[in-house]
Parts: C-alpha cells; sequence; structure tokens
C-alpha cells in the first residue's frame, strides 16, 4: 500500500478530467433559424398595376430597395426594432401614394411542420400582401378609390394556403399605399416581413402585439389617472359656493384624459381612421384642451388681473381650432394650398401655440403672487402640466422628448402627466380638507 495511493490519487483526477473533455467534444448543439426576415433587395416600383401581383411577372428593370435595418434602430416612438427609413430617403422624397415591393426566394419547409409570414410591422401608410398571386389579406382598406388608413404599425399574420404552407418558390408582392400626412422619410415599409416555422412566426406576432401593448399602455395609466382626478375635482363642486375652479379643472383633465387615453385606442385597434385622430383628436381636442387649462388655474387661483385674459383665451382657442383645421385639410389631401400658404398656417399654428404660453405662464404668475403660500404650494402641480400640454414647445428648446427604458418608448409628457396627477391628488386632498365641517360629533 505504499506508493498505491499515489495512483489512486491520479486516477481520481486524471480520469474525470478525460471524461469531462470527452463529453464537452461529443456535445453539439446547433439551432437552426425559425424565422427569417426577408430584408431583400427587394425589387421596388412606384405606380399601381394589378398585373404586378403575378410571380410571373418579369421586375428586372424595377430598382433594387434594401430593407436591412441596424438591430438597434428604433422608430423613436414605440421602440420598434430594426425599423428602417422609408422610401422618402432611399430616392423618392416627397412621394405619395401607390408602390409594390416584390421579393422571389425558396423556403424548404421542416419535414413536420409548416411555414407562415409574418406581416411588414410598420408601414406607411396601408397595405395588401400577395403570395404566388394570391392575396393574403393585408392593413388598412382598400375599397374605396382612397385607401382608408388607420395606424402606422400592426402586425399581422398571415397563414400560408395549403399548397404554400409545405415550402417551395415562392413570390412575395406588397402593394403599398402612402398618404399625404407621412414625412420627409417616410413611406412604404419600415420593417421588413418575415417567414418561418408556422408556431415561430406566430411565437414573434404575439411579442409584437406586446411591443405594442407595452408602447401605448404608458399613455392609457396616465389617461386613466387623468379621468380619476376629474371625479376627484368634482368632489369640491358642493363646497365651492359659486366658485368654478372644479369644474375648470374636471373638464381640464377629462380633454387630457382623452387625448392621452386615444393614443392607445388608435394604436391598438384599427377602428379610428387618420382623419379622425387628426380631427378629433388633434384639432378639437388639443385645441380646447390648451384654453381649458389656462382657465382652470386662473379659476384655481382666483386670478382678477389681467380681465382680457379668458375672452383673449377663447379667442386664442378658437383660431386655433380654424387654423389647424386648414393646415391639415391640406395635409391629409382634402384641400389644395400653394406652398406658401402652407407655409404661413404652420407657423401661425406655432405662433398662437407660443401665445397660449405666455397666458399660462401670465396666469400661474398673477396665481403664485396673489395666493402666497397657496400659490407655492400649487406651483410644481403648474410646472409639471405645463411640460405635457406644451411638450412639443420644450422639444423646440432642445428639451429631451422621449427615452428608452427597457426597449419602450416613453415621452417627457407620459412622465410628467403621472407625476402631475400624483401632485394634484395631493392639492385636492388638501383643499378637500380645508373644507371638512368643523362640527364635532
Amino acid at each position: 500500500m505504499g506508493k498505491n495511493w499515489r495512483w489512486v490519487l491520479f486516477l481520481g483526477l486524471f480520469v474525470p478530467c478525460l471524461g469531462s473533455t470527452a463529453a464537452s467534444a461529443a456535445t453539439s448543439i446547433v439551432l437552426g433559424q425559425a424565422v427569417v426576415s426577408l430584408d431583400g433587395p427587394w425589387k421596388f416600383h412606384t405606380g399601381d398595376d394589378a398585373r404586378w401581383a403575378a410571380p410571373a411577372f418579369d421586375d428586372s428593370g424595377w430598382e433594387d430597395m434594401d430593407l436591412h435595418a441596424s438591430p438597434d434602430a428604433n422608430d423613436g416612438d414605440v421602440g420598434i426594432v430594426p425599423y428602417t427609413a422609408g422610401w422618402g430617403t432611399k430616392g423618392h422624397p416627397d412621394y405619395h401614394g401607390y408602390a409594390w415591393y416584390r421579393f422571389r426566394f425558396t423556403v424548404n419547409a421542416p419535414a413536420d411542420g409548416t411555414i407562415a409570414l409574418l406581416g411588414p410591422w410598420a408601414v406607411d401608410s396601408v397595405y395588401q400582401v400577395y403570395a404566388n398571386g394570391t392575396l393574403l389579406g393585408g392593413v388598412g382598406d382598400f375599397s374605396d378609390t382612397t385607401p382608408v388608413a388607420h395606424g402606422t404599425h400592426y402586425p399581422k399574420f398571415f397563414a400560408l394556403p395549403p399548397a404554400m404552407a409545405n415550402g417551395g418558390p415562392m413570390v412575395l408582392a406588397i402593394r403599398v399605399w402612402s398618404g399625404t400626412w407621412t414625412g420627409a422619410d417616410g413611406g412604404g415599409i419600415h420593417v421588413a416581413p418575415a417567414v418561418g416555422e408556422r408556431e415561430a412566426v406566430f411565437a414573434r406576432y404575439r411579442l409584437q402585439w406586446l411591443k405594442i401593448f407595452e408602447g401605448y399602455a404608458v399613455d392609457a395609466v396616465p389617461a386613466l389617472l387623468f379621468v380619476l382626478m376629474a371625479l376627484l375635482a368634482l368632489c369640491l363642486w358642493p363646497f365651492e359656493r359659486g366658485a368654478r375652479a372644479s369644474g375648470w379643472l374636471a373638464a381640464a383633465l377629462l380633454l387630457s384624459g382623452i387625448q392621452r387615453g386615444n393614443q392607445a385606442f388608435f394604436f391598438w385597434w384599427q377602428i379610428e381612421t387618420i382623419q379622425e385622430f387628426v380631427y378629433v383628436i388633434t384639432v378639437l381636442v388639443g385645441s380646447l384642451s390648451l384654453g381649458v387649462w389656462v382657465m382652470a388655474w386662473w379659476a384655481w387661483f382666483k386670478v382678477e388681473r389681467p380681465l382680457w385674459l379668458p375672452r383673449v383665451v377663447a379667442a386664442l382657442t378658437l383660431a386655433l381650432i380654424v387654423v389647424q383645421a386648414l393646415a391639415y385639410s391640406r395635409v391629409l389631401g382634402s384641400i389644395s394650398l400653394p406652398h406658401w400658404a402652407s407655409m404661413g398656417l404652420h407657423d401661425l399654428i406655432q405662433g398662437l401655440r407660443w401665445a397660449f404660453l405666455l397666458a399660462f405662464a401670465l396666469t400661474v404668475y398673477q396665481g403664485v403672487r396673489s395666493r402666497g403660500r397657496e400659490g407655492w404650494y400649487a406651483l410644481p402641480a403648474t410646472l409639471a402640466i405645463g411640460a405635457v400640454i406644451f411638450s412639443g414647445e420644450l422639444s423646440a428648446l432642445h428639451v429631451p422628448g422621449i427615452w428608452f427604458p427597457y426597449g419602450v418608448g416613453v415621452s417627457l409628457s407620459e412622465y410628467m402627466s403621472v407625476v402631475f396627477d400624483v401632485l394634484l391628488f395631493g392639492l385636492l386632498l388638501r383643499r378637500l380638507w380645508k373644507r371638512r365641517p368643523d362640527t364635532v360629533i
């Protein structure tokens, strides 16, 4: 036994190492790519012709359109990735109307499964997808001469017909129509479609909808808080004895709740059209919201000077509604205006908004100055709601407007909406507490 312990120790240490090395060498893990993005290059052509859906159509004379994008390139709003610029920056600036994308490829389907298609996630403004000449579906309504558009990003899952579900040669043709409201870098497909094993494609489709839900839940939550604060403000009504602060405040909160909550409604469901969104929410509700918020603080602080302020606010509100209606009618293609008139309307809108900002600042200044401690208590809330309703003006002053925590876009106005609701809750509770009955039972 003298030297046997050395052999035992040697074998105890060395043999397991051999086994570990052999196991490592024998282990091989290969992960296939279940879903493949169809980045192209695609064949692209402006215009519209039903023959372009046919798989046998010769598109060799069309230009190439690459849909590749950096994995972390996002849309600057929700956090959609990978996001590429539209045809406006790829040789077709300021083009609006129809265009077609075509792509030829061959799919080898898994032996025990079928394939499916994931539609282009973000498109300006509506589209239809054809596979080997068969219309699979799309986003938007093409039944009229001018297509009807809703939001710009709706995930879409396309099951393929049995003849194509098992793979083989395929020609995808995507018919796109872009509205006149798209920006300089807009137009067409921003996120490439994808093809892959059916269950994997469906899983990615659900993840895309989860991203859309997350992106606009940050609007739905502040909207709900605005409505709850409006109800709490109305609780002051019996104690006001002729004052109108609670009524103005409840109206302002309700308008902001509609404006904020409509973001989720608009992008979660294909119900509200672009035109309805612009005229009802942007033009009407947005303009009224500015005027009512100024009047809400005017009533809250019981401002007595200047006496002309309410009349000026009413005139500004009416003017903003009219000017925005004209400006957006041109943007939406409802009316035709010369370029100088369009630019003049744009400048006038900016001027009216800056006038609102001055009226808001004057109201808060006079209120804090005249109400003393009560005014200073309310100042943080006025600054918070000011950052919400004048977020565009803050952006013009180079104040950062959006961040992407955990990949979800959250804007400054969304953050400040929650901050404001918390501050206002404290103000309302304080005012209600001061109006409690002094009798002791």
